[in-house]
């Protein structure tokens, strides 16, 4: 698939300044920015640096404010708001043309009748960001100037200078930025030219997408050098940042090595579709390479080269429960089973009073046990794992951490996580706490507490004691509690289903009693591989979400009403009839939060709802078309992947984090099962 844009876009700045790339180094760093070269988030930059990977992210450079001389002409390429809201330079009316190299960001910027090239990309395993500049038409020399812009806060930050004096060194090739005594050395290099130093504050940049989210808006910038380099037809010139000393500016190899690292990734991918699936399209390919940039680097004490999954882009970490959802799809349907093994393995480390950290804080290193649900997805991370390899010694090793957790889960856990004897389904919760994936919190509010036996959570228990049966079966180990213990949960999941409404309660047991929400949960009844529903019930539960949950990039996250029958006719308006219901994201954290689960849509629920309508109807041509729409989101927001969340309100405009990795697994999930199918 070709992603790419012309001046249509690139020169329409409201456009293009909403297009933003993103490439990362496999330990937690990224760089990121937009089309149009203008920041609009905290999080953009061209280094944000891994410091304690995968995390410890710091943002070291921002921007190279670009200038050439041609032909006895200015023409700045660079482009930037101030607080006062001008824009200045227009770097952005340069732009001929956008495109994406693999996850590779290139620009062609058009002058006169010269042609400069730009790209963007990081060194696997280093916090090394390469930006390479080819002069590839031109009558006379170019002269190209940079500005390098530094920073030195955690990614979440914002900077006022206040009179900040960092250490600006040369060195060979180029400067050694040190922020303050004791910071990781910023090394900024080119492969030729010159470099002139400077320690010039900018003041004001302003960041309208963080004005959206109702955060701080401005911030300041240190202008640490001016790189300058005459370049002829057919030149080109390798910048280079860098918490390495000696990084190499090899521009050309370097670029060499990352289009085959991506080359690589495809061919894996090639290898391991289904025989009989000989037409993916072209925009699945790029998923593949999006799934990529969400593993990284975790290691422990007992594997050093262990893995883990960054849950999305810009600001999240490694989560257990993301990172068990996004395995099969990132790694298993991609032709990396290498890399599931280890990131089971290293969770496998983690656990403790039977539950999977549901979060690892960016500082310092005591994990977060605050989820119900992560820990029974890991369950399905194994089996999806198992079913793909057959990899029985991977299976000796973690059974006894899967029968401690079930044992766990029995006589009860943390958050008053247990069984309930009376009825064998999964009790969790208390008050003040958010264990299911509906999460969101703001001080002591808990938007969606969910206290009780959430649908999805007894349907991922159901799943688990399944599992651990056939598990015990093949290892020769007792399986006969198992069983006996999901037989009771099957026969009991009879009382999730209302008969009134034709789908199932969301949470049973609640402190005002059961919860006839319809929420988006239940499709895990019928996507899951064990499914404790009719066929019948299947059928409705299918439909309902369908209905009234269903958009083009995702389910929505609550319905129209509570406790009402799935409407039949037509002219179904899901907006303004459901006080709670929350059509538009955005806001401060308060409002944000507020309508995180209350009717957002969530793209990593398109996945499941597409194997559960798989399953009722048996229909791949009409699965494929619910996936579609996906293809054409790959060329908005975070261009070439795909967005965490949406407005449930038309257009359904993307918001959230603009690279989301369950969203990018649940999709390649799906679409590979379908043709597995």
């Amino acid at each position: 698939m070709c992603i790419e844009f012309g001046r249509e876009i690139c020169g329409n700045l409201n456009i293009a300044e909403s297009r933003e790339w993103l490439v990362t180094n496999g330990i937690g760093g990224y760089a990121s920015g937009t089309v149009a070269g203008l920041l609009t988030r905290r999080y953009h930059g061209l280094l944000v640096a891994a410091l304690k990977p995968p995390l410890g992210r710091t943002l070291l450079l921002t921007k190279l404010d670009e200038t050439t001389l041609y032909d006895a002409r200015s023409f700045p390429l660079h482009t930037n708001r101030w607080a006062d809201g001008t824009v200045s330079p227009n770097g952005y009316q340069h732009i001929e043309r956008f495109s994406l190299e693999g996850t590779i960001p290139v620009w062609h910027f058009a002058f006169a009748d010269a042609l400069l090239e730009k790209r963007v990309w990081m060194q696997q395993g280093a916090n090394t960001t390469y930006v390479q500049y080819a002069l590839r038409r031109a009558t006379q020399p170019l002269k190209l100037m940079l500005k390098a812009m530094v920073n030195y806060r955690d990614y979440h930050g914002s900077t006022q200078s206040n009179g900040w004096q960092m250490s600006v060194e040369p060195v060979t090739k180029g400067i050694c930025v040190t922020a303050y005594p004791g910071a990781v050395p910023l090394y900024l290099l080119s492969d030729h030219g010159s470099a002139s130093l400077v320690h010039n504050w900018y003041y004001g940049f302003d960041l309208a997408v963080e004005r959206y989210r109702g955060l701080s808006d401005k911030e300041d910038h240190l202008h640490t050098a001016t790189f300058e380099a005459t370049l002829n037809p057919g030149e080109s010139l390798t910048f280079v940042a860098s918490t390495l000393e000696q990084p190499d500016l090899n521009g050309e190899a370097a670029l060499q090595h990352r289009h085959a690292q991506e080359q690589k990734l495809i061919g894996l991918w090639k290898s391991n579709r289904p025989l009989n699936a000989k037409d993916f399209p072209a925009w699945v390919n790029q998923l593949v390479l999006a799934a990529d940039q969400f593993i990284v680097d975790r290691s422990v004490p007992e594997d050093p080269h262990g893995k883990t999954i960054i849950a999305g882009y810009h600001w999240f970490g490694d989560w257990g429960r993301d990172t068990m959802i996004s395995l099969p799809g990132l790694t298993l349907a991609t032709g990396r089973p290498e890399i599931a093994r280890s990131i089971l393995r290293t969770f496998a480390k983690y656990v403790d009073q039977g539950m999977l950290p549901n979060r690892f804080p960016d500082a310092g290193e005591t994990p977060e046990y605050n989820t119900v649900d992560a820990t029974l997805w890991y369950f399905e991370a194994v089996r999806a794992y198992y079913n793909t390899t057959e990899d029985d010694d991977l299976l000796h090793e973690l059974f006894g951490v899967l029968a401690d957790i079930i044992n766990w889960h029995c006589r009860g856990t943390r958050y008053n996580i247990h069984l309930d004897s009376t009825d064998g389904l999964l009790y969790a919760g208390e008050t003040g706490v958010q264990l299911t994936w509906m999460d969101a919190k703001v001080g002591d509010w808990v938007v969606t507490p969910r206290i009780g036996k959430p649908v999805e959570v007894n349907a991922l228990w159901y799943n688990a004691l399944r599992t651990m049966a056939e598990f015990a079966r093949h290892i020769g180990k007792p399986y006969q509690e198992y069983e006996a213990i999901a037989n009771r949960a099957q026969v009991r999941f009879s009382r999730f289903w209302n008969q009134e409404t034709g789908y199932c309660y969301d949470v049973l047991d609640a402190p005002d009693g059961d919860d006839a929400s319809l929420r988006p949960n239940q499709i895990f009844t019928v996507s899951l591989p064990e499914s404790p529903l009719t066929p019948a019930q299947q059928r409705g539960v299918v439909d309902a979400c369908g209905r009234m949950l269903l958009t083009s990039h995702g389910l929505r996250s609550r319905s129209v009403s509570v406790g009402s029958p799935v409407p039949t006719g037509e002219g179904l308006s899901l907006a303004p009839n459901h006080p709670q219901y929350q059509g538009t994201y955005g806001g401060n954290q308060y409002q944000r939060d507020g309508a995180y689960h209350q009717g957002t849509v969530w793209g990593w629920l398109l996945g499941p709802f597409v194997l559960a309508h798989m399953r009722v109807y048996k229909n791949p041509a009409i699965a494929r078309q619910f996936l579609e729409p996906m293809a054409n989101h790959l060329a908005a927001h975070g261009v070439g992947s795909l967005s965490e969340i949406f407005d449930g309100d038309a257009p359904m405009t993307p918001r959230g984090c603009i690279a989301q990795a369950w969203t990018v697994a649940e999709v390649l999930r799906a679409r590979f099962a379908i043709e597995n199918s």
